[in-house]
């Protein structure tokens, strides 16, 4: 399941697929006009899409044909798909980094099953789908917006399909996240520009790697600039607008043997949506507001400063609404690593513990009982990728025992905030903590003599 946007590509065509073109040429429609007709959904053997030909899923929604970027270079072409209504949404593109130069492109089926985009003034293979293992059918834009392959014997079975190679947009039905058989990923790439459907520098991910999956946004230099919080159940604990848009929509976190992934699905009656990674670094899910005509952004992100990653360093928290004074401060019991540069609002360094945890040093497992937790309300939980996560611990009180119970423990939190149940424990620095509207509850693990008794555990 390769990334499309970044297949390869051939100088010339193999010998099939000349002897294909030469024959499929006299057969093709004058450059830059529509077929005649109801547009077709399917792309059968034998037939082509040439630009200003098009094909339309059953249900108009959805169009795939030729396009120039809207302020791009207008002899550059691509091929993509778009939502009918929207031409400007463009959700899928073959040939981003390779664009055609003039109107010479065409879409075929080829004899060996997959999907071929030339050009014919050069005869040259711009893009392909892959060769397949089973003899084909031909193609259909199915109503999702999905662009399928189906075999000729295999009924409904997609050989290929455009929603497992994912451009810069998620759709309802699509998923992104790690197939953990085959190590394959899926995932959002940004377009260079809003006028370049290149690859860009930002991707939209799932981390598979923390205690607990998270969707993140990572740069050219696969740097995390920004994390949503771990899944908790219902939500991502950093998106609490997910609750405020669940009438229209359906979350799926599936963690298997085989996959951990995200995706959406629309309810029935729900207008449009896409989620879209901009070439910004931007993540937006939008709505399309029929009443307007226009698209509603429901959420972006990062929101504002707090949202940088790791912006207050290790123990820091993070409030954007802390107004003139600095959003950035370190929990209760700890204070700046170095306070000058805290002066000079540089706050990477972190802070550090002021007072030393009753807890034995000589015995790391020691149940001791003069530390003790504060609670902080309405926070994106810290990063988990060095956290521990027990799904079999079955109340908040249990996950409570067993922090206190371990002298590196520094943390603790529900990781399923439905049920109470499931155990996530921080024995490491904690990073990219904030505070946001309806958060989860946070313990953090302080001495005796820090522990205040509004807000004790």
């Amino acid at each position: 399941m390769k990334q499309l946007c970044k297949m390869s590509f051939l100088k010339h065509l193999p010998y099939h697929l000349v002897f294909l073109y030469i024959i499929l040429s006299s057969f093709l429609f004058a450059p830059g006009k529509p077929a005649t007709g109801r547009a077709s959904d399917v792309l059968d053997m034998g037939r082509n899409i040439t630009d200003g030909d098009t094909l339309v899923s059953g249900g108009g929604t959805f169009t795939l044909g030729f396009f120039s970027p809207a302020g791009g270079v207008p002899s550059k072409r691509y091929l993509g798909i778009w939502f009918s209504f929207s031409p400007d949404a463009v959700y899928w593109v073959a040939n981003g980094d390779h664009p055609l130069n003039d109107t010479s492109g065409v879409l075929v089926m080829s004899n060996a099953g997959s999907l071929v985009l030339l050009d014919s003034s050069g005869g040259k293979e711009v893009w392909s789908s892959g060769s397949t293992s089973l003899p084909s059918s031909g193609a259909r834009l199915l109503e999702s917006g999905n662009l399928v392959v189906y075999g000729q014997d295999t009924g409904n079975t997609a050989l290929w399909q455009s929603f497992d190679h994912p451009c810069n947009t998620l759709l309802p039905g699509m998923k992104i996240g790690k197939n953990l058989w085959t190590g394959a990923q899926w995932y959002l790439l940004s377009w260079r520009s809003a006028t370049d459907p290149a690859p860009g520098s930002y991707r939209y991910v799932t981390d598979t790697f923390g205690g607990l999956p998270e969707n993140v946004i990572l740069d050219a230099n696969n740097t995390e600039t920004y994390r949503t919080g771990p899944w908790n159940g219902k939500r991502f604990s950093g998106v609490p607008e997910m609750a405020s848009f669940a009438d229209m929509f359906t979350y799926q976190l599936t963690v298997s043997p085989s996959e951990v992934t995200y995706s959406y699905a629309a309810k029935p009656g729900a207008p449009y949506s896409r989620v879209v990674v901009n070439d910004a670094g931007v993540v937006q899910r939008l709505v399309w507001d029929a009443s307007t005509r226009a698209w509603k952004t429901f959420f972006k992100a990062p929101r504002d400063d707090c949202d940088g990653y790791a912006k207050c360093g290790a123990f820091g928290l993070c409030d954007s609404n802390a107004g003139a004074t600095s959003p950035c401060s370190c929990v209760r019991g700890f204070s700046p690593v170095t306070p000058s540069e805290w002066l000079m609002r540089e706050y990477s360094g972190g802070c550090r513990r002021n007072v030393a945890l009753g807890c034995s040093n000589r015995s790391r497992t020691i149940v001791n009982t003069s530390d003790g937790f504060e609670v902080r309300r309405g926070v994106k939980l810290p990063d988990t990728k060095d956290a521990s996560v027990d799904m079999s611990v079955s109340t908040l009180d249990e996950c409570r025992s067993r922090c206190l119970a371990n002298c590196s423990c520094m943390a603790y939190a529900a990781a399923d905030i439905g049920t109470g149940s499931g155990c996530i424990t921080w024995t490491r620095p904690f990073l990219d903590l904030r505070l946001v509207d309806d958060g989860q509850d946070f313990y953090q693990r302080l001495a005796r003599s820090e522990i205040v008794e509004q807000g004790m555990d």
